[in-house]
């Protein structure tokens, strides 16, 4: 991915932009400044309109209009309130990405499209996966079951999910789910892959929107510190904290969606992981956490990502 390397693909191609890397657009960390930091070092920045009011989501695009003349994007889960007031203004302020989620591309993809906006569906199997080309997407993300954060319900891992999905669609195709690594980037792509989406790996880094308390836990988490959960509501891998052993010991005395639904309550995201309450929110992060061991600038994740991806590259054992 040195310089002299770089050649354009269907993602770089299609967004514009020097990397195939989109950073996730998660939920209390996807702010102006995280977005705005990717995409000047060459990926795709996303903001996450998920923890936004339509307010602060017109505020947010407006500073990272401000903070870089690079392509950047809005993911929205279209399953929030406050839909079509949402995708009015990503379309009043000119964004021309959207990524959509937890939910049926068909409902906006052809709207955004007709105001030159590229739009990209995110799923957890082959089967949405064919459901996204039909829809005329122009980019699928297949997330894999060691995602942080809201997941599919079928558990299939990102090594099993990208190749069924890429022998099953022409259109490009970005992997995400357990990538923090340049070694896990090239695996992705040599696995049919055209880009990596990284949600995790941004999270802990200086510009993220997120709790500096939440941030440093996530760089003391271990492998088995987060367990899928909530299939009942919505899938959510989550850190075991005490919040989350609210929820287990609730399964224990039965799957009741209505008892559950009142103790996950309101706010309990931002509380976790925007006011940095470790033990009482609901804090969402991947398994690739495991090998998070810093917080570090944007800027230091790029040169990570792109070191490791070439000295991956250099193995040869055939």
């Amino acid at each position: 991915m040195k310089e002299k390397k770089e050649q354009q693909n269907s993602i770089t191609e299609l967004f514009q932009i020097r990397y195939p890397i989109i950073q996730g657009g998660m939920i209390w960390h996807s702010g102006w400044r995280l977005a705005s930091a990717v995409s000047n070092n060459g990926g795709l920045g996303l903001l996450g309109a998920g923890s936004m009011y339509p307010d602060i989501l017109r505020e947010n695009i407006r500073k990272c209009k401000s903070a870089t003349a690079k392509p950047f994007g809005v993911n929205v889960p279209m399953l929030y309130p406050n839909l079509e007031e949402i995708i009015s203004i990503i379309l009043e302020e000119g964004v021309k990405i959207v990524f959509t989620s937890a939910g049926n591309p068909k409902t906006w993809t052809q709207t955004l499209q007709k105001e030159g906006v590229k739009v990209a569906h995110v799923v957890s199997s082959a089967k949405f996966a064919v459901k996204c080309e039909d829809a005329g997407v122009d980019a699928i993300v297949a997330e894999g079951f060691e995602a942080g954060g809201h997941n599919g319900r079928d558990e299939t891992t990102t090594f099993c999910l990208i190749p069924n999905v890429r022998r099953q669609i022409s259109k490009p195709l970005i992997a995400a789910g357990g990538i923090g690594l340049g070694s896990q980037m090239r695996a992705a792509m040599v696995l049919g892959a055209d880009g990596v989406q990284i949600g995790s790996r941004f999270a802990a880094t200086a510009e993220a929107s997120a709790h500096e308390n939440w941030k440093n836990k996530i760089t003391l988490l271990q492998e088995g510190d987060t367990f899928l959960t909530l299939k009942e509501l919505a899938p959510v891998r989550l850190v075991k904290n005490r919040f989350f052993d609210e929820i287990e010991e609730l399964y224990q005395t039965g799957r009741n969606a209505e008892a559950l639904k009142e103790t996950l309550g309101r706010g309990r995201s931002k509380r976790g992981m925007f006011e940095g309450d470790l033990d009482e929110g609901e804090l969402e992060i991947g398994q690739v956490s495991a090998m998070i061991d810093e917080v570090l600038p944007v800027a230091e994740v790029f040169q990570k990502l792109l070191k490791e991806y070439e000295e991956s590259g250099k193995l040869n054992f055939i």
